[in-house]
């Protein structure tokens, strides 16, 4: 779902274009695909969608929506009717071909944000249609490089991280029961049974009532710190640095995978470049072979 970088940093970036047609061709389809492609039109949606969210925000605000309820049901229908027609043209780009089309994860996401908008089921219950509304922002990522990568990280994470929140999740369960039988009788609000334990385990990964299960367990016997000294170094040190491993490396994969869609992409504008020079000089060509003749 990579797509080709901007010349600017924060600039939109191109979409990753269908298979290249001949050049010089002046169809439908060249021209929707030159359009998508064109920075100013990738700006115009950007600023659509930052309209749109400070419209949302605006709606949050009792007294202004109740008296300016008109304005902001026609300005969200101006900016759907542009989100259809935005839509069309990508569709068109694709020649309506909808294997090429789901290639782009975009391209799907922003196909069911747009037809959501037309369930009649959604489109009667009113916080259902804010939160279809609210996705339409998340559509600025698309034309955000930096932030497209980073989601492209996050989800390349997943597994390694359900991985390691399933180990964590032992972790806290172990330390939990031997929590419960250190101390339940002694602090039963904190340890009363195997659930609170867990959710007290829980909240001492962000370190925040450490110093005062120290103190509880010192009231039984100062050998309860190695139990809380272990449990941070393996739960609140090693766990967070594996998750902050996974996430790096996962940014690694992201960014390789960036550049090397964005080398094809090159590679690809450069091959079109030379295909239509090469059909231009065999047009110069025959024009001097006619006159010529």
């Amino acid at each position: 779902m990579t797509l080709t970088s901007p010349d600017a940093v924060g600039a939109p970036p191109p979409e990753r274009v269908p298979q290249p047609q001949p050049a010089g061709s002046n169809s439908i389809p060249d021209r929707c695909r030159a359009l998508i492609n064109n920075r100013s039109f990738e700006l115009f949606i950007v600023g659509v969608i930052v309209i749109n969210a400070i419209v949302l925000g605006m709606g949050t605000y009792a007294d202004l929506a109740s008296r300016h309820e008109p304005l902001f049901a026609t300005i969200y229908n101006v900016i759907l009717g542009i989100y259809v027609v935005e839509l069309l043209i990508r569709l068109t780009a694709y020649r309506w071909n909808p294997r090429e089309f789901v290639k782009d994860g975009w391209n799907i996401f922003d196909f069911i944000v747009v037809v959501a908008s037309f369930v009649p089921a959604l489109r009667a219950n009113a916080m259902l249609l804010r939160m279809v509304r609210l996705l339409r922002i998340v559509r600025l990522v698309r034309f955000l490089p930096d932030l497209r990568v980073l989601v492209s990280a996050a989800g390349r994470s997943v597994p390694g991280i359900a991985s390691l929140a399933a180990a964590t999740f032992v972790l806290i369960f172990i330390y939990g029961m031997a929590g419960w039988v250190l101390f339940g009788s002694h602090d039963p609000a904190n340890y009363g049974n195997v659930g609170l334990a867990m959710l007290t385990m829980f909240v001492m990964l962000t370190l925040e009532n450490f110093p005062d299960n120290v103190a509880m367990g010192q009231e039984i016997s100062q050998w309860t710190i190695l139990f809380f000294i272990s449990y941070v170094l393996l739960a609140s040190f090693l766990i967070f640095n594996l998750f902050i491993g996974i996430v790096l490396n996962s940014m690694e994969e992201a960014r390789a995978a960036d550049r090397k869609e964005h080398e094809k992409d090159d590679l690809l504008e450069r091959l079109r470049d030379a295909r239509a020079a090469l059909e231009d000089a065999e047009r110069e060509l025959q024009k001097a072979h006619r006159d010529d003749g």
